[in-house]
């Protein structure tokens, strides 16, 4: 076989973009004499659930050069084709109506593909290598298309429509295609070029934004002593109203974002919905690191037929997670104290969900499949997150480090190790593997902290550790409905000691007052309401989503008050007793009383250095 003849030929088009179908032809130039098997994968790498692609697929046919041979279906996503003594041709169409970052999207304004909704597996060729031909949809009104992705060009045109190669079917579904007219501006960082391609209305300031991902893409090649192994970056962006998610590949990265979080042009003081934008970026870029090529055992190779069981994505997601905003802080995009602000409010959100006294986290990795990834109503009271509590236990382990070393190592350190060692992407890393390094890096034991940070259910006790760095960690009860943690202002404990409040999440999605979820111990669940119930009226006066607050507001704990709500079609009627809001909410600031070595400690840990100096408390344990 020659580069120029691949075995294995792919041709996508957006067939009929006002029926949401993409067209495939597949050439296998020497299939398996037996019957050849082709499948499409069952689930997308990052995103942790059994999605079944195959379902889109809505016909497809098989020849033997001119003529039409049998196909058979042999299970949810594999197909057997017979027999077959030159080159076997597939055409199927895909049905592509999942706008998120997981799947395939395509109607008369873009299109966008991952390639495991699109590209069937050639069972004994998955390591040829694969040549895709991306064509423009038929029309005027598609002239001015053009294409994005990160794929290694095979004679595409400028457009981007055209020729690419990958080496193997692994890498042809790790680089995902958007196209369209889609805003586009490149940045240099470290001698690698970096795509932002925003689809979608928006008014985004591009040059701000190319200049602020320069600066946070740095601040992640400095962490790992160089640029990632990639000869280009791209950032697929799709903008819209209100939307959230993020995809890592190998050399870019799927991003869905509202398009009121991308900065304004002619605006000199971004909001806040900014560093929602910029966190989701850095946390997908470092997952070139981790994840794409440091990655568990258990996915090396990855079987995309069914679930990869791990217990640790507390580390490839939650680690991420820790550092996807300490790298705006360490970058100057994001100043110190927004920092502490943005930690408190992961320390609020780990708080308020009783179900981490449930799951540890070790569990939730392992049960992402059934659990993280199909979340319903009950989840806060049954589930914690490996995303959000592992990076608190990073936030733990990196401290601890730090205070083990006086300062000299840190979990910076350990990421260099685990890229020097698993970068190559050759071996996987074993489940008690980083427990081990992390241990040789603090040269003291730390069986008891990860026995408590990962296998338990107990808190994590953050509040000595930060007093080490010289952060002041409060603890108090929510100031209002939309108050997340992490704001120092105006607090007055005595005030949201005196809020009443249902322990309920209010569904904002209409004007009736309908729960969402319903959480352990507060005053809904004990009076015996539930997820789905729509709240009509308290004290029989009608109540609605724009006067609940106002309603709420004028008893105090301990209140006792009739409530109507509509279960399904039949109203009850309930006592409920209000309660005071839990102690869930966290601000840290800066202790103005610190040392001068826990203000080099400080630095050191928000500015990426080190700090040889002894802390001002050497810690008598290390557990979390």
């Amino acid at each position: 076989m020659t580069q120029d003849r691949p075995l294995v030929r792919y041709h996508i088009r957006p067939s009929h973009p006002e029926a949401h179908l993409f067209g495939v032809d597949l050439e296998v130039r020497e299939p398996d004499p037996a019957g050849q098997i082709l499948s499409l994968p069952a689930w997308i790498p990052g995103s942790y659930m059994v999605r079944e692609f195959a379902r889109n697929i809505v016909r497809i046919d098989a020849r033997c050069g001119r003529q039409r041979i049998a196909l058979e279906k042999i299970d949810k996503h594999t197909w057997r084709a017979a027999a077959c003594s030159g080159a076997l041709s597939l055409r199927y169409e895909v049905y592509a109506w999942d706008h998120s970052v997981r799947g395939a999207h395509l109607d008369t304004g873009h299109g966008f593909f991952n390639g495991t909704s699109v590209f069937l597996r050639v069972h004994g060729h998955e390591d040829a290598a694969c040549l895709v031909e991306i064509v423009r949809p038929e029309g005027r009104a598609y002239r001015h298309w053009r294409v994005a992705t990160a794929m290694a060009s095979a004679g595409a045109g400028a457009d981007g429509f055209g020729s690419y190669r990958a080496q193997d079917y692994d890498e042809l579904i790790d680089h995902p295609v958007e196209m369209g007219t889609f805003s586009l501006v490149t940045f240099n960082a470290r001698g690698v070029a970096h795509d932002i391609a925003i689809t979608g209305r928006h008014d985004c300031d591009m040059k701000r934004l190319a200049r602020d991902l320069k600066r946070m893409v740095e601040a992640h090649m400095s962490l790992f002593g160089g640029p990632p192994p990639v000869e280009r970056y791209v950032f697929l962006v799709s903008a819209v109203g209100e939307g959230y998610g993020g995809l890592e590949h190998r050399a870019s990265t799927a991003l869905m974002c509202s398009r009121y979080d991308l900065p304004r042009a002619r605006v000199a003081r971004q909001d806040e919905r900014y560093f929602t934008f910029l966190g989701l970026a850095s946390h997908e870029y470092f997952h070139t690191w981790n994840v794409k090529r440091i990655k568990p055992a258990a996915f090396t190779p990855y079987d995309l037929a069914r679930e990869n069981y791990t217990r640790l994505l507390w580390a490839f997601e939650g680690i991420t997670s820790y550092y996807d905003d300490l790298a705006l802080a360490r970058s100057g995009l994001m100043s110190r104290q927004q920092y502490l602000r943005c930690l408190a409010r992961t320390m609020t959100a780990v708080e308020r969900g009783s179900g981490r006294r449930k799951q540890s986290v070790s569990e939730s990795s392992f049960d992402a499949w059934i659990k993280y990834y199909r979340q319903d109503e009950n989840a806060p009271n049954a589930i914690v997150s490996y995303y959000a509590k592992g990076s608190l236990i990073a936030l733990a382990l990196d401290l601890t480090l730090r205070k083990a070393t006086r300062g000299r190592r840190s979990l910076d350190d350990l990421m260099r190790a685990l890229w020097r060692d698993f970068g190559d992407g050759r071996r996987g890393v074993a489940e008690t593997e980083i427990e081990a390094m992390a241990e040789r890096i603090a040269g003291v034991p730390l069986a008891r902290f990860f026995e408590r940070a990962l296998r338990s259910t107990e808190d994590m006790k953050l509040a000595g550790l930060l007093r080490d760095f010289g952060v002041r960690t409060h603890l108090g009860r929510a100031q209002s409905t939309s108050d997340r943690g992490g704001t120092p202002a105006a607090r007055n404990p005595a005030t949201a000691a005196q809020r009443a409040v249902l322990g309920a999440r209010i569904d904002s999605s209409g004007a009736e007052v309908k729960l969402g979820q319903v959480f352990d111990g507060g005053a809904a669940q004990a009076a015996g309401l539930a997820a789905g119930d729509v709240l009509v009226a308290i004290n029989r006066i009608r109540v609605a989503a724009a006067t609940l607050e106002t309603m709420l507001a004028r008893y105090r704990p301990g209140d006792v008050v009739e409530v109507s709500a509509f279960r399904r079609d039949e109203l009850i009627e309930r006592e409920l007793r209000l309660l005071a809001p839990p102690r869930d909410t966290y601000v840290l600031e800066p202790d103005p009383h610190a040392s001068a070595t826990q203000r080099r400690m400080r630095d050191a840990w928000l500015g990426g250095g080190k700090a040889t100096a002894r802390p001002a408390h050497r810690a008598r344990s290390l557990s979390a």
